[in-house]
C-alpha cells in the first residue's frame, strides 16, 4: 500500500511540476487594465470609454478621465512599450519622447545601477523618462531603496540587494 501511494504522490508531482513549465507568462486583460491604471494613477471609477485591442504581442488600451486621455501599448509580458497621454486642454504628452528636465547627473555603483534598473524595468520606465533619482542599501534587510520621480508623482521601490528583484513599489 505505502508503494502504491508513493506511485501516486510522484505522479501527482510530475503532473504538477508538467502544468508549471508552460513557457511564457502572459498576462490577462485585467491584469493590463491594473497596469495602466496604476501608470496613469486613476481609480477604476475614473476610467471611462476603455478600450483593449489586441495587436502583435501586445494589447493597445484607450481610456479617458478627468484630465485627459490614455493611450498605452503593453506587451503580453505586462511591461510598459509606449504611453502617450493628452490634457483635456488638448496639449499632448508623449513619454516615448520625453521632455525631462536635466539635472546634476548622479553616479552609482554597478549594484546600485543593477537595483535602479530593475525598479525602473518593474515600471515599465527607461532612466531617461524619470528624475530624481536615488538609491541606498539598508544593508541589515540587504535591499535597496530606488527612489524617482515620474509625472510629478515620486516613487519608492523595495529592491533585494542578492536578486535584484523588486518586492514592492509604492507612489505618492
Amino acid at each position: 500500500m505505502a508503494k502504491r501511494n508513493s506511485i501516486l504522490l510522484i505522479a501527482a508531482f510530475g503532473l504538477f511540476l508538467t502544468g508549471c513549465s508552460k513557457s511564457g507568462l502572459e498576462v490577462t486583460k485585467n491584469d493590463i487594465l491594473e497596469v495602466v491604471r496604476d501608470d496613469a494613477n486613476a481609480s477604476k471609477k475614473d476610467c471611462e470609454n476603455v478600450v483593449i485591442k489586441e495587436e502583435k504581442g501586445a494589447y493597445i488600451v484607450s481610456f479617458n478621465t478627468s484630465g485627459g486621455s490614455y493611450e498605452y501599448k503593453i506587451g503580453k509580458d505586462g511591461i510598459i512599450q509606449e504611453r502617450n497621454y493628452k490634457r483635456s486642454n488638448s496639449k499632448e504628452v508623449s513619454t516615448t519622447e520625453p521632455v525631462v528636465e536635466k539635472k546634476e547627473s548622479t553616479s552609482f555603483d554597478e549594484n546600485q545601477q543593477a537595483a535602479i534598473d530593475a525598479a525602473l524595468a518593474n515600471a515599465g520606465l527607461g532612466q531617461e523618462d524619470v528624475t530624481d533619482i536615488g538609491c541606498t542599501l539598508d544593508e541589515a534587510t540587504q535591499q535597496y531603496t530606488v527612489t524617482f520621480t515620474f509625472q510629478d508623482i515620486k516613487n519608492t521601490c523595495m529592491v533585494d540587494a542578492g536578486t535584484f528583484t523588486v518586492l514592492s513599489s509604492i507612489q505618492g
